[in-house]
């Protein structure tokens, strides 16, 4: 019988102050599949070249020139200045295929989503990235019965005394049947009406 190891996320949440939406996500890869020490650090993953698309038409804009990396400070710095928050839903998970898919994840322990939100007081959206990081938010709040948003749709999400909004983003993995195209869509349309665009 394999011994099943334990593993806590390696990144801190980014947590600016007067942040207003908050991506969720997993788990990030093991360290060989990682172009970066930071979140969605597989470069095959789309979420930063969408970013790139969304804010600055350029699915290159948060790359390093010329090599196969996205820039992690200056994604930080982005997120900043933007306001938007970006904290895993899982702290500790079993990887039961030990790779990065949300599908063979086991969740040993969720976010501390109080402690998170102390930390950015203006936070009204949540945004997951996928359907295990929905559950993961599901499995704090068990005595609400909420029904789980589509792809592309939210629910009111109350927390502990905060009137929050949970918005469900298609993933970003390139196993998720959608173009680049479409994907930066989808999230455009949801920093739209979250206020994020204008």
């Amino acid at each position: 019988m394999s011994v099943q190891i334990i593993e806590t996320h390696p990144f801190p949440p980014v947590l600016p102050a007067r942040a207003t939406v908050m991506m969720m996500g997993t788990f990030p890869p093991k360290s060989e599949k990682r172009c970066m020490e930071f979140h969605y650090p597989n470069f095959q993953n789309d979420m930063w070249r969408i970013y790139g698309l969304i804010f600055f038409e350029d699915k290159e804009y948060f790359q390093v020139p010329g090599e196969k990396r996205f820039d992690a400070e200056r994604i930080k710095a982005f997120l900043h200045e933007r306001g938007i928050a970006s904290c895993p839903t899982v702290i500790k998970a079993v990887r039961e295929q030990g790779n990065a898919s949300d599908k063979f994840l086991k969740i040993v322990e969720p976010v501390n989503l109080t402690q998170v939100l102390q930390k950015v007081p203006n936070v009204r959206w949540l945004f997951t990235t996928g359907g295990k990081a929905t559950e993961a938010l599901f499995s704090l709040v068990p005595e609400l019965k909420l029904k789980e948003p589509k792809t592309n749709e939210y629910i009111d999400f109350p927390f502990q005394g905060h009137e929050l909004k949970l918005y469900r983003v298609p993933s970003t993995s390139r196993a998720y049947p959608l173009s680049l195209e479409k994907k930066a869509e989808a999230y455009r349309k949801f920093f739209e009406l979250s206020g994020i665009l204008k």
